[in-house]
């Protein structure tokens, strides 16, 4: 097994593109899971442009699968004074798998300022939650985190209300206060959409949008947020749902929507 940390230290660059060989205890069915794709894109952004601003926004088109060797070719398309935009293609033998638009901006003086994302009063607490995962049925790369049951909905349990809710930790300690390692934490746990299956059947993210609004300095020691995952719709074999991310003293950290194609 290759933790979080050891996977991007073995990364290597290679004709401008930053090369990673992921071991299969990071897949998720037959490809990469997303959220390391969407990390391994952020990092070789990080590692191929110095003194980039904070990382405000990025979209993520996940648009194959791959596994295996892959390489993510960064390129800015526009630098400014406050703010850069960055491309990343994450490529595997069969060609492109992920696409990612990164958004960096410098903090600007402002004398605006507001908070509206509440975290759930009515979570357990992470020592007082059970896990969330099942060993049957298992998604492969959750060996890497840490994802207990806060109180909320979880897979295929034909649930009314499919908002699921968890605390989740990486089991990499290194990993638990980086942006790379919020960024493939923070797609850990199946769509919501799951919750309100009868039987299992296959599920897939196509799009994955993510707002980082606050500051990974802020996550405590022992590494746990909370996550809360709600599928506001499910129709003709789609899914939108919105995600967010709070410490444990309830800050947020990321605000995000997917849309997940739904083959049940």
């Amino acid at each position: 097994m290759t933790t979080f940390s050891a996977l991007l230290d073995q990364t290597t660059r290679e004709n401008g593109a930053w090369v990673s060989q992921v071991t299969d205890d990071w897949r998720q069915g037959r490809t990469l899971y997303g959220g390391l794709s969407a990390a391994l894109c952020l990092n070789a952004a990080l590692e191929a442009f110095a003194d980039l601003p904070p990382l405000r926004s990025a979209q993520f088109a996940f648009v194959g699968p791959a596994a295996g060797a892959v390489s993510a070719a960064p390129a800015i398309l526009r630098q400014g004074k406050s703010a850069t935009s960055v491309s990343v293609d994450l490529s595997g033998e069969g060609g492109l798998a992920t696409r990612a638009l990164l958004t960096f901006g410098a903090a600007r003086p402002s004398a605006y300022a507001r908070a509206s994302l509440p975290a759930p009063v009515a979570a357990t607490a992470p020592d007082a939650s059970g896990p969330f995962f099942r060993n049957e049925g298992r998604p492969t790369f959750s060996q890497h985190f840490d994802v207990r049951n806060a109180g909320g909905a979880r897979p295929v349990t034909a649930a009314e209300d499919p908002d699921v809710l968890v605390w989740l930790r990486h089991h990499d300690l290194a990993a638990r206060t980086t942006l790379t390692g919020l960024l493939a934490l923070a797609d850990a746990t199946p769509p919501a959409a799951m919750s309100a299956f009868t039987a299992p059947a296959p599920i897939s993210t196509m799009t994955w949008m993510v707002d980082v609004v606050g500051d990974c300095a802020q996550v405590g020691p022992d590494g746990w947020l909370l996550m809360s995952s709600r599928a506001e719709t499910i129709a003709d074999g789609y899914s939108a749902q919105g995600m967010t991310l709070w410490t444990q003293d309830g800050r947020p950290l990321v605000a995000a929507r997917q849309m997940v194609a739904v083959f049940g």
